[in-house]
């Protein structure tokens, strides 16, 4: 996978006149593979991020139930009330501390891939910068005249030395 130092550090082979195009036309190719795959991993993250979401509201659900469960203790018995909330008590915990982990890593991780998403960007404007920039140059000394230009504007026409 291209790193932005790859893209920064590539150099393409000198052609008469200008950049191979077919070597720039590769390169631009890879880049945008790699960013698609980037895209397509953002993707994957985001929809594994919906998966554990999901999980999250599946804890929430149990809680809920042990709750229902609770009160149903409650009116039973004291003795089945105070042990059923203990137990319940424990799996909230546990339950609790696994979603907020899982959360809590999803969104590391999100957060990891958003930074590397915008530093891809950046990267890309960059290079799509510098290539235009490059590519004013190159247009700009194509449109200045060449040596030969310069030498039959200033050629003298030869009925003028014959005439002169």
């Amino acid at each position: 996978m291209l790193t932005p130092l790859d893209i920064h550090n590539k150099e393409f082979r000198k052609v008469f006149r200008g950049y191979s195009e077919d070597e720039v036309d590769e390169f631009l190719d890879e880049v945008v593979r790699d960013f698609d795959n980037l895209l397509k991993e953002n993707a994957r993250l985001q929809e594994e991020l919906q998966q554990l979401q999901e999980k999250v509201d599946n804890y929430k659900r149990i809680e809920e139930t042990l709750n229902n469960t609770l009160v149903m203790a409650q009116e039973t018995a004291e003795e089945t009330k105070e042990s059923a909330r203990r137990e319940a008590e424990l799996i909230l915990q546990e339950a609790r501390a696994k979603a907020e982990r899982i959360v809590a890593e999803s969104r590391e991780r999100v957060e990891k891939l958003t930074q590397e998403f915008d530093e891809l960007k950046t990267e890309m404007k960059l290079f799509r910068t510098r290539m235009k920039t490059v590519i004013r140059a190159h247009l700009e000394l194509l449109e200045e005249d060449s040596p030969e230009d310069a030498v039959q504007d200033r050629a003298v026409p030869i009925n003028r030395v014959v005439d002169g």
